[in-house]
Order: structure tokens, then C-alpha cells, then sequence
């Protein structure tokens, strides 16, 4: 199964459903054949695109638009606010290649604000699959949702054994740790994973929560990562701004909760473009750097308490 045969299934049972892209067809090439007159490409003009959504949502149907996540989330912005925040209509937004899955692409390319930007927009909710297998599991509920949905679509192979089981707002547990939890999303699971089963190998107890919907969030399984272990990692192919961290910082506020936080974010950059694997190298986002990071922290950490001692 694929993302481009499940949409095909459901929006055979149900006729609300309407297929739109600004001339981004990757995940759906086959679908304009199948689909007909649901099937609706405005060309390479993502404004156009969500003003049509909007009209279309407003006379009872639930338009599924694909396009570029840069381009969906910010030359769009103004029209996904106005026209589809603020009536909060049912568009599901689909953004293709962000974050690090752009890869080979330069910073025109790179959706590395976007979860700031749509959960800044009210009504706008937001999926972040750490998988294929993840967005199939989540991709029914989210479209059938009455909510607007900011989705980072993620086509990569699963790398753990997902819960089938999803719910709008709550996080997926991989595993529970004394030592230190991993907060994560999307494609960085994978490295979140490796990370961890390096960390293990040194004696250390981890946990790893897949966060699924950063809108909206697991608060629960937050604070009880934040309250559990000694040392809470936040790991993000986002600007350090606005995404996780930033979550993460403002339940801490809110809950009045002190606890030891270490980001793992892009800082005030955009990445350099190569192959996904030189990327994450580069950048030390790869399981391997994930864990060195974790391991330096924890170190000075104790060196801090012995000098202090």
C-alpha cells in the first residue's frame, strides 16, 4: 500500500474528497487518470491553489492540495490564514520534500519554518509522519477530520514497528527511559533511533516518543518525559525557532515545570544541499552525531557536578 492508493480508496468512498496540486505530482502521477474531474492541477501557482481550495471547502467538499512545503507554507501563508484558518475550513495540506527531505535543494527549497508557520495560524492543525507506514496509519483520520491539516508528507521506509493504533493528538511511545527521552518527529525518527540504540549500548535508559501531531500536541506524554527522566532531548529538522523546542519551552512555562532540556534544531541557517545521507552527516543530524551530542552534554554535565561537589 502507498499513500497514492489509499487517497485513491478513500476518495472513491466519498465524493467530498477532491484531489488539487500546483504542478507537484510525485506522490499522486497516476491519480489525474483515475480520477477524473477530481483531479485538479492550477499549475505552478500555490495562491491559486488554496483560494480554489477554500471555495471548494465552502460548498461541502474537502479539497487534498499538494505542493512543495516551501512554497505551500510560505508563498501561500497569507491565503491558508485568511481563507482557510480563519473559517476553518477541512484543506488538507499536503507539503512535499521538507525539512531535510529536500535534500539536494538550496534555501528556496527548504521547509525548515513551516511547522512555525502553520501552528501559528489558529484552526491550522499539523501531522508530521515519521514514515510512509506512519502517514498511511494517520492519513484516514487526519483527512476525515473537520479541521484544517498542515501535513509534511514523508514517502521514506519505516524503520521501527509503528503502533496501528492513532489518535489526533496523541504521541506514539517506541519506549520508556529513566535516563534520557528523545521528543521527536517526522523523518528525524530514523535518526532518533539510531541515536538511542547507541546510547543503550553505553548503559544509558532511553525513551522515544514519535510526536505525530505537533497541533495538536501530546502535552501528557511531554511532561511526563520532562518529569521522568534526567535529561529531555528535543530533535528537529526545523529551525531552533517555533518548532518543537519551542513547544516544548512554552509547556514548561505554562506548567511551571523545571527540567533539563537539550535542543538538537538547525541553528539561524539553512542547510548546505547535498544526497540525504551527506546532509545529515554534514549538519551531524545522523544517529551517530545525535548520540555524540547527547553524550558531550552529559558529560560536562558530570564534570560540572564533581567540580561543584
Amino acid at each position: 500500500m502507498t499513500y497514492e492508493n489509499l487517497l485513491l480508496e478513500i476518495i472513491e468512498t466519498d465524493d467530498r474528497f477532491i484531489v488539487m496540486t500546483a504542478e507537484n505530482r510525485a506522490a499522486i502521477r497516476n491519480l489525474p487518470a483515475q480520477t477524473g474531474k477530481r483531479f485538479i492541477d492550477v499549475g505552478i501557482a500555490e495562491q491559486t491553489l488554496i483560494g480554489m481550495a477554500a471555495g471548494l471547502a465552502l460548498r461541502g467538499r474537502i479539497p487534498i492540495v499538494h505542493a512543495l512545503a516551501s512554497f505551500l507554507t510560505m508563498r501561500s501563508f497569507e491565503f491558508i490564514r485568511t481563507d482557510v484558518g480563519i473559517p476553518a475550513l477541512p484543506v488538507k495540506l499536503i507539503g512535499g520534500v521538507p525539512g531535510f527531505l529536500s535534500d539536494g535543494n538550496g534555501p528556496t527549497h527548504q521547509a525548515i519554518e513551516d511547522i512555525s508557520l502553520m501552528r501559528g495560524i489558529p484552526n491550522v492543525n499539523i501531522f508530521c509522519p515519521s514514515d510512509e507506514e506512519d502517514l498511511l496509519i494517520g492519513l484516514t483520520s487526519v483527512l476525515m477530520s473537520p479541521k484544517p491539516f498542515y501535513i509534511r508528507y514523508n514517502n521514506l521506509k519505516s524503520s521501527v514497528q509503528h503502533s496501528k493504533h492513532f489518535e489526533i493528538g496523541k504521541a506514539e511511545i517506541i519506549s520508556q527511559g529513566s535516563d534520557i527521552t528523545i521528543l521527536t518527529y517526522g523523518m528525524m525518527l530514523n535518526e532518533s533511533l539510531k541515536a538511542k540504540k547507541i546510547l543503550e549500548k553505553l548503559g544509558y535508559s532511553i525513551g522515544l516518543v514519535n510526536l505525530r501531531t505537533l497541533k495538536p500536541v501530546d502535552s501528557k506524554s511531554i511532561i511526563k518525559a520532562l518529569k521522568s527522566s534526567s535529561l529531555t532531548v528535543t530533535i528537529e529538522d526545523h529551525f531552533l525557532t517555533g518548532g518543537l523546542f519551542s513547544i516544548v519551552s512554552e509547556i514548561l512555562a505554562k506548567e511551571k515545570i523545571m527540567a533539563n532540556v537539550l535542543p538538537i534544531a538547525l541553528p539561524d541557517r539553512w542547510f548546505k544541499p547535498a544526497l540525504l545521507d551527506d546532509v545529515l552527516e554534514y549538519e551531524k543530524f545522523n544517529g551517530e552525531h545525535l548520540a555524540l551530542k547527547i553524550i558531550d552534554v552529559l558529560q560536562q554535565e558530570r564534570k560540572f557536578i564533581t567540580h561543584f561537589y
